[in-house]
């Protein structure tokens, strides 16, 4: 079916002929992701893999995560954190067994847990965030509300997309709500940048990556790759792992919620 959102044309493919015409004999025409405003404002100008358009820097991205980001040898050695975090929700509830549990909100905090450390390094669900001069850069509240708010963001229809020429008026307020976003966050992620960079120079030699921040400050380091990573790169990528996860995260519990 050939369509029309707004300005744009738009294939449909409605059969499995269609979807390997479009997914596999020509996936490099169709490769491209149109630029939109969540690519814009939340990962800083189509830094991250899901938005940037295809070429040297994407096929890059592409296979930094396949080989190292998410590699199942990589998934594998983080299997401590999972085990770390599973037991500290087994004592949490047995802790609280006196009294009615909400589980929803104990299984939600460990799984974000989870995903902080892989990701970010450390939890960051049990007390604010501060910087070195006392200044609270988040709370534990704000930390869920951005990762919230991310996922969101990322799948709305904006008018302004399919009509570029309403787009100034911002008709539902997504691109006023992504700009607040990115602000909170790249604080946020400014702060997680300067604490792996400042650990990187204080071990020197015997530094060894951790979490993902870390493995993408390596390459950001190496002198040899064909698109050099910036530091808004970096944060980018960031937010898309986080990104990626809370996907996970959402799929996990519409399973858990049809089972029951």
């Amino acid at each position: 079916m050939h369509l029309r959102f707004g300005s744009f044309p738009v294939v449909v493919g409605s059969s499995v002929k269609m979807a390997k015409f479009f997914l596999k004999t020509h996936d490099v025409v169709f490769t491209d992701r149109p630029k939109t405003a969540a690519g814009k404002y939340t990962t800083y100008n189509y830094s991250d893999i899901t938005w940037s358009p295809y070429g040297a820097y994407w096929r890059q991205a592409g296979k930094m995560c396949l080989t190292e980001l998410f590699s199942a040898k990589r998934l594998q050695s983080y299997e401590y954190i999972r085990s770390e975090e599973v037991a500290a929700l087994v004592r949490g509830l047995f802790g609280g067994a006196s009294r009615v549990l909400v589980l929803k909100d104990y299984l939600s905090t460990a799984s974000l847990n989870v995903i902080t450390r892989m990701v970010l390094g450390k939890k960051y669900l049990e007390k604010e965030v501060r910087n070195v001069d006392g200044a609270v850069i988040t709370t534990p509240e704000e930390f869920k509300w951005m990762l919230d708010e991310l996922f969101f963001l990322n799948g709305v229809f904006n008018i302004g997309d399919s009509i570029p020429w309403l787009n100034w008026m911002d008709l539902q307020g997504y691109v006023k709500r992504m700009k607040k976003l990115s602000k909170m966050f790249d604080q946020f992620l400014e702060h997680v940048v300067d604490e792996h960079s400042e650990r990187r120079r204080r071990e020197g030699q015997s530094f060894e990556s951790k979490d993902m921040v870390d493995l993408l400050l390596q390459y950001a380091s190496d002198p040899g790759l064909e698109v050099k990573l910036n530091r808004d790169s970096v944060k980018g990528m960031c937010r898309t792992s986080l990104l990626e996860a809370q996907k996970a995260r959402r799929s996990q519990w519409n399973g858990l919620s049809r089972s029951f």
